[in-house]
């Protein structure tokens, strides 16, 4: 492994300049080039026209009936069009600037065109042509990302010079077991056919391997992290009074659902284990997590432990606060800690979790930093948009700490990327309702309907309910013709006059002005808020009914449902209202799933088909790995088989007990030393 590390300047035709070149792309060493795959491959097959498919990228051959005709339009923009005989029929070709292309056809000439076929016009849209009959035996030619001086020509050429010089070195990971199993071709041969894939076949069994390879190293490292973490973290075990917990959950003036029944009964055991808990809950909005962590508090607290909830807001802390107060009725202590708590009030409530006079602490993320000390914290919630990481269980662990961890979403994520995104969790499902909850009736239109949606929301206001408006920007943009809520606002402002108040909220505000802002619109003093999506983790206002989308189209499903689970929290019929005049059918489908089910694990799973699982979380968000080959919407097969495989060689100490998983563990041995490195 070794000579792999070697500087990728040692392979043959790598000169300082290329090396430099090949450094931008983050090829560093012989192993880097050996790794760098295509991203994607051209398959110039010939099909005949019959199989050829609608839209879809083909190669066709034929021979050219008609002199070329060239059209110019625009600044230096030209269409070339000609037409060729393709199992005699004619087929129309067009080039878009490829002006210089017309010396080169002629009739009678022979020519392969790849591009887009339009089968209801028989005509190609060529992207790519050469004089000649296509190579039979050369179909397939991988694409790589390249950059700079660096053509996919060059760096073909030294990849080919690298699997020369360095294919004997290119050592198996994977135990002959697995190999066997799933019928995987060895490392060596799979990585050269990747570069350069005699058939289809063979290039499919190369890939299969890598897929399965990139999600089992994933799994293992996730694994290995849930044994460290449980090793670490032994003696947590909180001994609560299962009669009182019992008695609390029959104190509630509601009756827990099947779904948060069996949630409870996963995350009891975990507190009740002597491993430190590390749980993922997700339940769509409304479906009952908040009493679920206020019976894991209480029974925390049963156990002579602290708790503490977490959430992203002040205004959504005070609602927690309220809420707990009211379901506890006096069992427990509850202090309330917010930025907004300053002075006398602060030392004080500082000085009562010290001293363990307070039992459960709501606030937002600052309540385990700083100067904060408990006296003995035995469960943290951690409810939306905070992923728990390293840099907080440190924290906690400063201070002597190692509570169990509940991180609640309200995002469904469906359970594919679940297991993915939150492998070092367990993870719990509420899927089901309260009974007597009401459906939000959902509705598309386009923007020629507005003055009836105005009208509509009119109605809703003389009745005392409030709406929320949503839209994707805050101010006029020159790139995207938009709605944008500044402009929104005026409108809104000038049709309703003044028997209605309208706020304005968006994320360029000061902090507190937004918590100003939801407050009034929490206590009805405005009753139309002009939003964008920071709304969309954010609190319970039962009065509000109507929440109005514009632009709906730029928002993934899992966003629009968010935004609709801010109305149907009380007890009158709610709806959501979907503007929107979408060009292509991917924005049309979105708006077709969300007026016809109100399910958010159905509407996760539509969004990640539709998505990926980059937009899904969004770019930034922490947990989602960047996979070369693998893909785990549509591998997700493979993902599972991966995970069973790793669950089996962590359980039974394969890696340090069975020479041929040596391979293996070194590989994640350096890559979780370069995480802590890096953490």
């Amino acid at each position: 492994m070794r000579l792999l590390s070697n500087a990728v300047s040692t392979v043959k035709g790598v000169g300082e300049k290329l090396a430099e070149d090949l450094a931008a792309m983050h090829i560093l060493t012989v192993d880097d080039l050996l790794h760098y795959f295509p991203y994607k491959y051209d398959v110039y097959e010939i099909k005949p026209l019959s199989e050829l498919i609608h839209d879809d990228k083909v190669t066709i051959e034929g021979r050219v009936v008609s002199e070329p005709s060239l059209t110019f339009y625009g600044r230096k923009k030209s269409r070339l069009s000609f037409t060729v005989e393709v199992e005699n029929i004619a087929v129309k070709a067009v080039m878009f600037n490829r002006a210089f292309a017309k010396k080169q056809i002629n009739k009678d000439d022979i020519f392969t065109l790849t591009g887009k076929w339009d089968a209801h016009r028989l005509q190609i849209t060529v992207s790519n042509y050469k004089k000649g009959e296509a190579e039979r035996d050369k179909t397939i030619n991988p694409v790589y990302s390249v950059r700079g001086n660096v053509t996919n020509f060059k760096l073909k050429k030294v990849i080919k010079n690298a699997i020369s010089q360095y294919g004997e070195h290119i050592h198996e990971m994977l135990p002959q077991g697995y190999l066997s199993n799933y019928k995987l071709p060895n490392r060596r041969n799979a990585i050269k056919t990747m570069h350069f894939p005699p058939d289809r076949i063979y290039l499919k069994h190369a890939r299969r391997r890598f897929i399965y390879e990139e999600f089992l190293l994933f799994q293992l490292k996730m694994q290995m992290l849930r044994k460290q973490i449980r090793e670490q973290t032994i003696g947590n075990a909180q001994l609560f009074d299962a009669e009182k917990t019992k008695a609390f959950i029959e104190s509630f003036p509601f009756r827990l659902t099947q779904a948060q029944h069996k949630a409870l009964t996963q995350i009891l055991h975990d507190m009740k284990s002597p491993y430190r808990m590390n749980r993922l809950l997700q339940g769509d909005v409304g479906s009952g997590k908040t009493a679920v962590a206020a019976i894991c508090l209480y029974a925390a607290v049963t156990a002579g432990k602290q708790g503490a909830l977490m959430v992203p807001t002040e205004i959504l802390a005070e609602q927690h606060f309220q809420s707990l107060t009211e379901l506890f009725g006096g069992k427990a202590n509850i202090a309330l800690l917010t930025g907004s708590v300053k002075g006398k009030r602060r030392k004080e409530i500082l000085q009562a979790v010290e001293n363990h006079d307070v039992h459960i602490v709501i606030g937002t993320h600052a309540l385990i930093q700083e100067d904060v000390y408990f006296d003995d914290l035995g469960t943290v919630i951690v409810d939306e948009q905070h992923r728990f990481g390293v840099n907080q269980r440190r924290e906690l662990r400063d201070k002597g700490l190692d509570p169990d961890v509940l991180f609640m979403t309200a995002t469904p994520i469906p359970r594919t990327l679940a297991i993915t995104a939150f492998g070092d969790m367990d993870v719990s499902v509420i899927d089901e309702m309260p009974a007597g909850r009401k459906e939000i009736d959902t509705y598309w239109v386009k923007e020629n309907m507005l003055e009836r949606v105005l009208q509509f929301i009119q109605k809703r206001l003389a009745n005392g309910e409030q709406a929320y408006v949503i839209c994707p920007l805050i101010e006029e943009s020159d790139k995207l013709d938009i709605q944008n809520a500044v402009d929104l606002y005026d409108q809104l402002t000038d049709y309703f006059q003044s028997n209605t108040n309208v706020g304005l909220m968006h994320g360029r505000l000061p902090a507190d002005e937004k918590e100003s802002i939801m407050k009034q619109f929490t206590e009805n003093d405005i009753q139309i808020l002009v939003s964008t999506t920071v709304v969309e983790v954010g609190v319970n206002v039962p009065n509000a009914t109507v929440m109005l989308i514009y632009d709906a189209d730029r928002f993934g499903l899992a966003q629009l449902h968010q935004l609709r689970g801010r109305v149907g929290r009380g007890d009158q019929q709610s709806y959501c209202i979907l503007i929107s005049d979408p060009k292509g059918e991917v924005g049309k489908e979105r708006m077709r799933i969300m007026t016809e089910t109100n399910n958010g694990f159905e509407l996760a799973e539509k969004d990640l088909q539709l998505r990926g699982p980059g937009d899904f979380f969004g770019k930034k968000q922490s947990g989602i790995p960047e996979f070369q080959v693998a893909d785990m919407i549509h591998d997700y097969r493979a993902l599972e088989q991966a995970r069973k495989d790793a669950e089996e060689i962590i359980a039974l100490n394969l890696l340090e007990e069975d020479e041929t998983y040596h391979s293996l563990q070194k590989i994640i041995e350096n890559d979780l030393s370069l995480t802590e490195k890096l953490d």
